[in-house]
């Protein structure tokens, strides 16, 4: 039967489209969609009710009244039931979420992830725009500086503003196949799922292409051998071979924590996706990025005062890398592509031709494909090959110079809807390259530092 529930869902974090929000009524009930799934058919996005993962699907119904729970078919003793207690009236605000009136017993019986509750059903948090500023003392004769001002803003809204009142989160049990986890990916249009340990019965790491491309950097050899550890590999072995020496604790953050928290937490770890867990429930409800934050700010950009460094240029500011520069031609093969990954710790690789011009670029998101088109038994085929699926919609590297301005450059980068801008000279040659994390250490951590400093030399 297919599975209605698995369409995306709007993410906008627009003003006029959060406006829109109907209030909701005094007593919400989340209404999760729990599939306990392993196998996928060639031909349709079925999810068969079989052990390994879970799609998680979350939608706040406004004009709806209290409804039970629905829950998809499962065998005896599966998993438990959610037990509900009574909702207790709270008044909406920004810093205590509603009570939803679901809760979920965590005991040891259970082997199922908590379903994430509906963190973000407050008015307050997407229907009203200006609310947002209300924390923030914007006056002129405030006593900080304009320089930290998107540090305030970061410090005064919490993580679960920034969580969409609609959001679908897909959960990987340990125990599934490495190649069904990845196809799973493919399938749902996600980039990373948690990883859920039944035995521990908590959330233990998350599984993103970097994995998928670390395993086919270490086992591949040539087209005509199979890759045995991807196709039989479970993701706890893989998990046990890969982080012997290297295991860290899930990085992971409260939705009560405040949104400077997020970006320091994401720049200090080095990564790219931060999952929001209740820490006293124990539920996963979203997984937050760069991309999201950056939006997030920019959309009440216009809303504060302008710092003066976003009248400066990238390269007064010296935002970015530009510094052996890791990329790759056209002929390059795609096994190459992924050693350099893995190697220089990079995120996408810009295409140079024989003259220096940037012609394209191979991400890591790119390489998923691999699984979705079943060609990861052959890496010895050229990126531009490997790219050829994606021509229909790809309109091009987005690229930025070095004298545009900061405010130029995080207005571009939001509304291109990618993670880095590729720096060129005037003649499109390859100068070097702006992240999304580049851009937040600029307008939210580099102040921070600017305040220490000037703290301690008072």
């Amino acid at each position: 039967m297919p599975i209605h529930a698995k369409e995306h869902l709007p993410l906008s974090l627009e003003p006029h489209a959060v406006a829109q929000v109907p209030p909701p009524p005094q007593h919400q009930w989340y209404l999760p969609l729990l599939l306990q799934c392993s196998t996928f058919t060639e031909h349709q996005n079925l999810l068969q009710d079989q052990e390994g993962f879970w799609s998680l699907h979350a939608a706040r119904h406004a004009n709806t009244g209290p409804s039970q729970p629905i829950f998809t078919p499962e065998r005896p003793q599966s998993g438990p039931s959610p037990e509900r207690s009574e909702p207790t009236t709270r008044s909406p605000s920004l810093s205590t979420p509603p009570d939803t009136g679901q809760r979920l017993s965590l005991s040891s019986s259970s082997s199922k992830p908590p379903i994430p509750s509906s963190y973000s059903t407050s008015q307050q948090v997407y229907g009203l725009f200006e609310g947002m500023l209300e924390k923030l003392e914007l006056d002129d004769d405030a006593a900080e500086p304009e320089s930290d001002i998107y540090l305030r803003f970061m410090k005064s809204h919490k993580c679960y503003d920034i969580v969409p009142t609609s959001s679908k989160l897909v959960v990987f049990d340990t125990a599934l196949q490495v190649k069904k986890a990845f196809f799973a990916l493919v399938a749902n249009g996600v980039r990373a799922a948690p990883l859920w340990d039944t035995e521990k019965q908590s959330f233990v790491g998350m599984l993103t292409i970097t994995d998928f491309i670390i395993i086919l950097h270490r086992y591949y050899k040539s087209p005509m051998v199979q890759i045995y550890e991807l196709e039989e590999h479970k993701l706890e072995t893989w998990r046990e071979v890969y982080l012997q020496a290297t295991f860290k604790p899930l990085v992971n953050i409260s939705p009560d924590a405040s949104l400077f928290e997020a970006v320091y937490t994401l720049i200090k770890n080095k990564i790219h996706r931060l999952p929001v867990i209740d820490p006293v429930t124990g539920n996963a409800l979203y997984i937050l990025t760069h991309k999201r934050i950056l939006k997030f700010l920019q959309l009440f950009m216009r809303e504060m005062p302008k710092p003066a460094f976003m009248k400066q240029s990238l390269g007064e500011l010296g935002i970015g890398t530009y510094r052996d520069i890791a990329f790759i031609h056209p002929h390059t093969p795609i096994i190459k592509a992924l050693n350099i990954f893995v190697e220089r710790r990079v995120s996408a690789l810009p295409v140079v031709d024989e003259t220096g011009k940037v012609v394209d670029i191979y991400s890591k998101f790119d390489v998923i494909n691999l699984a979705a088109e079943k060609t990861y038994n052959n890496l010895d085929i050229t990126v531009t090959q490997a790219l050829k699926h994606r021509s229909q919609y790809f309109e091009g590297v987005v690229k930025c110079h070095k004298m545009e301005t900061l405010e130029t450059t995080v207005e571009r980068i939001v509304k291109a809807e990618v993670h880095r801008l590729v720096v060129v000279d005037e003649r499109s040659n390859i100068e070097g390259i702006i992240s999304l994390s580049d851009i937040l250490q600029a307008l939210v951590l580099s102040p921070a530092d600017v305040r220490k400093e000037e703290t301690v030399t008072e």
